[in-house]
C-alpha cells in the first residue's frame, strides 16, 4: 500500500532545518524518521514552487499542501515491514524462547512479512553488524545533551513547610563541557520548558541540536524511526532556531556527555548539599549556582583546563544568536468548537467564527492569551479571562442575526424611543416595568484583543441566525 504523506507541520520542519539549520538531507530524515530519498523529494517540489523557509505568511497547511503535491505525489511501494532486532535479541535470553516462536509471532502481526529462513539470515546478519561504542567527536556550537538528574534534592516547601524532593536538571554543550544545572518542583512540560529557556540564558546563544532522552514532557511518541515531539516542546525549539534529536529508545550511550555531566552534578553538588537545610527553590538554585560556578571553573584534570576557558575560547562564538525575547510557554490543546460558536479553554469559553461551528480546532495558551488555529491559520486572539464559566465573544465572529439580536438591549430600545419622543420615551419604559424580570442573553464582548466589555443583557430568550 502507498506510504501517507507527512503531515504539513513536519514538511514544515524539513525546509527549517534544511534552510534555517543548514542540515543535510540524511541529518533531517534522521531526525524525523523518514527516508532520505523523500526529504529530497519534497525539497525538490518546494525548489520547484520557489518555498524555502521562512514559508510565506499566507500560505497555510492546505495551501502549501495543495501546491506541493499538484501533480498527485506517487510514493515508492513500500518496503517489507522489518522486524525490531534489539526486541527480538533480548528475547532470545529467556528460557525456551526459539527463534520459529519469535518469527511465528512477527508474522502473526505482519502478513507479508519475511519468511522463516529469511527471518534467520538477517538475523545473523544484524547479530554480526552490533558495533561496539563508537566515540563521539563534539563540533562547537553544534549540540545541547539535556536530562534531568536521578538523584533529587531535599527543599522545605514555603507553602506548607514539609521537605519535598526536588528534581535537578542538568544541560551540557558538547564541545566545552560547560555544565548547568536548575531546581525544580517537577520534571513536567513547564518546568522542562523553562529550565531550557534558562539555560540558554546562562550560556548566551543556543547549540543547533537539543539531545535529549525519550521523557514524557519532550517525546510523545518515542520511535527510533519517526519520533513524536511534543509541541510546546518544539515550538521552543523553532523559537531559537534549533532542532529535537531524541534518543534511541535505552540507549544512554546516544547522549553520554549529559549522562557523564549529571554524575559530575551529583558528586560535585548534590553531594555537598546533602546536609543543608534549603528553603524553597530561590535559596536552592541560589546555593546550585555558587557550586556550579566553582565546577565550571576547575580544571578538569585531563584536559589542564576548565570548561568555562574552553567555553569562551572555543564554544561562546560558535553558538546560535538569541532571539530578542525569550521564548513565552504555551500550552496546545485540541478543541472542538460547539454549535455556539465558542471553545471551552481551561473553563472559559472563547468564540471563533461561526462558520467553524462543529470544527476542531488548536489553542494555543500562553500565560495572558489565547489563540485559535484552524488548519495551521490563526482565526481568532483573545485575551486570556480568570472568569470561569464566563463567555469571551468578538461581535465579528457572530452572524449577522446573533449581532442584531444581541443589540437590541433595555438600554438601546430607552435610546430608540427618546429619539422619537417623550410619548414614545414613556410608553417603553411602561412595558420595560411591567416585565421586571425579562429572559436575556448575557454576551461578554471584546471587539479586539485588548479590550473586554462589560456584558450585556437582551430582552428575548431566544436568538436564531
Amino acid at each position: 500500500m502507498p506510504a501517507q504523506r507527512l503531515p504539513m507541520r513536519q514538511v514544515r520542519e524539513v525546509l527549517r532545518r534544511k534552510h534555517a539549520c543548514g542540515e543535510s538531507e540524511r541529518q533531517i530524515a534522521a531526525a524525523i524518521g523518514i527516508s532520505r530519498y523523500t526529504v529530497a523529494e519534497y525539497l525538490r517540489r518546494a525548489a520547484v514552487i520557489g518555498i524555502t523557509w521562512p514559508v510565506p505568511a499566507g500560505l497555510d497547511d492546505a495551501a502549501l499542501e495543495a501546491q506541493l503535491f499538484s501533480p498527485p505525489f506517487t510514493p515508492r511501494e513500500a518496503l517489507r515491514p522489518q522486524p525490531d532486532w534489539p526486541r527480538i535479541h533480548a528475547e532470545l535470553r529467556r528460557p525456551g524462547v526459539t527463534l520459529m516462536l519469535l518469527w511465528q509471532e512477527y508474522r502473526a502481526g505482519q502478513s507479508e512479512g519475511y519468511g522463516y529462513s529469511r527471518f534467520c539470515d538477517l538475523y545473523a546478519e544484524w547479530r554480526g553488524s552490533v558495533s561496539v561504542t563508537m566515540r563521539q567527536a563534539h563540533v562547537a556550537g553544534d549540540k545541547l545533551f539535556v536530562d534531568f538528574a536521578g538523584q533529587t534534592l531535599a527543599v522545605v516547601d514555603p507553602a506548607t513547610g514539609q521537605v519535598r524532593p526536588a528534581q535537578v536538571f542538568v544541560a551540557v554543550l558538547g564541545a566545552s563541557s560547560l555544565t548547568y544545572a536548575e531546581v525544580r518542583w517537577s520534571q513536567g512540560l513547564a518546568d522542562w520548558v523553562g529550565c531550557h529557556v534558562n539555560a540558554f540564558a546562562f550560556f548566551g546563544g543556543a547549540a543547533r541540536q537539543l539531545v535529549c532522552d525519550n521523557l514524557k514532557a519532550g517525546v510523545t511518541a518515542a520511535c527510533r524511526y519517526e519520533p513524536g515531539i511534543n509541541r510546546t516542546y518544539q515550538e521552543m525549539a523553532a523559537h531559537y532556531g534549533t532542532a529535537v534529536m531524541p534518543t534511541r529508545v535505552r540507549k544512554p550511550r546516544d547522549k553520554a556527555k549529559v549522562e557523564v555531566g549529571v554524575q559530575v552534578v551529583e558528586r560535585w553538588i548534590l553531594a555537598r548539599l546533602r546536609n543543608r537545610r534549603l528553603f524553597g527553590l530561590e535559596e536552592a538554585n541560589g546555593a546550585v549556582r555558587e557550586l556550579l560556578e566553582a565546577l565550571n571553573t576547575r580544571p578538569m584534570r585531563r584536559l589542564g583546563t576548565s570548561r568555562r576557558v574552553l567555553f569562551e575560547s572555543l564554544e561562546r562564538a560558535a553558538l546560535l544568536q538569541l532571539p530578542p525575547e525569550p521564548y513565552a510557554y504555551a500550552d496546545w490543546r485540541r478543541c472542538r468548537v460547539g454549535l455556539d460558536y465558542h471553545v471551552e479553554v481551561l473553563g472559559h469559553w472563547y468564540s471563533v467564527p461561526h462558520r467553524l461551528a462543529r470544527a476542531v480546532v488548536e489553542a494555543r495558551i500562553t500565560e495572558r492569551t489565547v489563540e485559535l488555529f484552524h488548519n495551521g491559520s490563526r482565526v481568532a486572539a483573545h485575551l486570556r479571562s480568570p472568569l470561569r464559566h464566563r463567555h469571551t465573544t468578538i461581535p465579528d465572529h457572530m452572524p449577522s442575526a446573533h449581532r442584531r439580536h444581541a443589540e437590541w438591549t433595555p438600554a438601546r430600545l430607552r435610546r430608540e424611543a427618546a429619539a422619537i419622543g417623550p410619548a414614545a420615551a414613556g410608553m417603553v419604559e411602561a412595558v420595560l416595568r411591567a416585565k421586571p424580570h425579562p429572559v436575556s442573553v448575557a454576551v461578554e464582548s471584546s471587539p479586539d484583543v485588548g479590550r473586554e466589555t462589560s456584558p450585556l443583557r437582551c430582552v428575548t430568550g431566544t436568538c436564531r441566525g
